[in-house]
């Protein structure tokens, strides 16, 4: 079974033509202009992933990709790929910050585009069981991460984070006590490397320590090595 695409685009001729390739690639994909018509949709269930436009008619695509992330169960952790049209990267990383999981500027390849959609879709449940590890559960002092429920908890309370945020906590917790640039986290999780000036993981930090740390300002899990980047602490409380 296809796995089914939104397309949140008002600009016809545009979400046409990529709707059509992706359709081409084996997807459903479907296309609204406007952020309300897609939010219900998104409500509606059987979204797999939103292709969301930044600039929209009715409503700015932060705020639905906000909206979205706000709805109750399954339905907010539905993945957001936003396509963002500005030039200044402080959209992106506003994006990135309301829990969308990706971002391609425009213009943009559809072959990129269909990539990061796979990378995606990839990361979540059910998507590729081979990447399902017999013994899921690892603790770290009081967190605990579940790679088959893709979930994680503190304290027995459970932490919100995006699809992408919890690759990215594996990722690192995989291999705790090493220093790792951003470059190298990024690769780990995208498995390809990124483009310069990509900050985005900084943005991502901060997220997971606001979920994981008892107090983001004075990390004790995930410590910044300055100059170099990130590193996982081997023992935790």
């Amino acid at each position: 079974m296809s796995s089914t695409l939104l397309l949140i685009e008002d600009d016809l001729r545009l979400a046409q033509m990529v709707a059509d390739y992706l359709r081409q690639a084996g997807f459903t994909c479907e296309q609204v202009g406007d952020g309300q018509s897609g939010l219900k949709r998104v409500q509606a269930g059987g979204v797999d992933l939103v292709v969301l436009d930044l600039m929209l008619p009715d409503m700015d695509g932060l705020q639905v990709c906000q909206r979205i992330r706000g709805f109750s169960g399954a339905t907010s952790q539905v993945p957001v790929l936003m396509l963002t049209a500005k030039g200044d990267p402080m959209d992106r990383i506003i994006g990135l910050e309301l829990g969308a999981d990706d971002y391609l500027p425009k213009p943009f390849e559809p072959r990129e585009l269909l990539a990061r959609i796979k990378a995606i879709l990839r990361r979540q449940p059910g998507q590729d069981a081979s990447a399902k590890e017999s013994n899921s559960r690892s603790h770290w002092g009081s967190l605990e991460i579940d790679r088959d429920a893709r979930q994680v908890w503190v304290h027995g309370g459970l932490c919100d984070l995006t699809s992408y945020q919890f690759d990215l906590l594996v990722a690192l917790a995989e291999r705790a006590g090493r220093v790792l640039t951003r470059d190298q986290i990024m690769e780990a999780v995208r498995g390809r490397e990124l483009e310069a000036f990509d900050r985005s993981i900084d943005v991502h930090i901060g997220r997971i320590r606001a979920a994981i740390e008892v107090d983001p300002k004075e990390p004790k899990r995930i410590l910044t090595v300055r100059g170099v980047g990130y590193v996982f602490a081997k023992h935790q409380d």
